[in-house]
């Protein structure tokens, strides 16, 4: 065993007083309430950004991809997160509508996982969700280019100023690529780990419609 994989063996999860309970013959009908309580409860107890999230998708060549983005918000329309349409995660949508999103809240030892068909949301939608933003949001997306390839790293200093200072002169100025996705749920699994290893995995899974039905999943 090398000093690397050592190391690994020493580290722990889930190193809390006491997991919470979570009985599945409580869950509501549809995902989305549950989702939004357990968020809370993440943020309650302490757990960093719970509002991030890792996107999975794939690429023109129908290879996995995946990185970590913000939810912008969760409704009866689906999960919402944006990007630059000319991104890679864009281009990738663009080929492939079709996205996975994974949440891991380690202060209660729950991961919530999303699986659906996406969609862009009309233009007007991503800039009213673009300036309820911070200045630094609009300015890191008139920035723009992302994904490309940068030159130097005084270049994205250079832009990134002129960006800021386009935002703060007005907190409307458009970013035409800038956007809004929305993950329309046909899969949703709430889990909940055990300190024993019998977690709890709840799958909701729609049944036409707006049905789910729930399913219980082997750890």
């Amino acid at each position: 065993m090398d000093d690397f994989t050592a190391f690994l063996h020493t580290l722990r999860v889930w190193d809390l007083p006491e997991l919470p309970r979570f009985d599945p013959d409580t869950a509501p009908a549809a995902p989305l309430p549950l989702f939004r309580q357990w968020l809370r409860a993440a943020a309650g107890a302490g757990q960093p950004e719970p509002h991030t999230m890792t996107l999975a998708t794939v690429d023109e060549a129908s290879r996995p991809d995946v990185r970590t983005v913000m939810l912008h918000g969760a409704d009866e329309q689906g999960w919402h997160f944006a990007s630059h349409s000319t991104s890679a995660k864009g281009r990738q949508l663009a080929a492939h509508p079709e996205a996975a999103l994974g949440f891991y809240w380690a202060a209660q030892a729950r991961q919530v996982r999303v699986r659906g068909p996406v969609t862009a949301a009309p233009s007007a939608a991503g800039q009213a969700d673009l300036h309820a933003r911070s200045t630094g949001a609009l300015a890191a997306a008139l920035t723009g280019r992302m994904s490309g390839v940068l030159s130097s790293q005084a270049e994205l200093e250079q832009t990134s100023d002129e960006a800021w200072e386009r935002a703060q002169a007005d907190p409307k100025t458009p970013a035409p690529t800038w956007t809004l996705y929305v993950l329309d749920p046909v899969e949703v699994e709430f889990f909940q780990g055990d300190a024993r290893r019998r977690h709890v995995r709840l799958r909701y899974r729609r049944a036409g419609g707006d049905g789910w039905t729930k399913e219980l999943l082997w750890p």
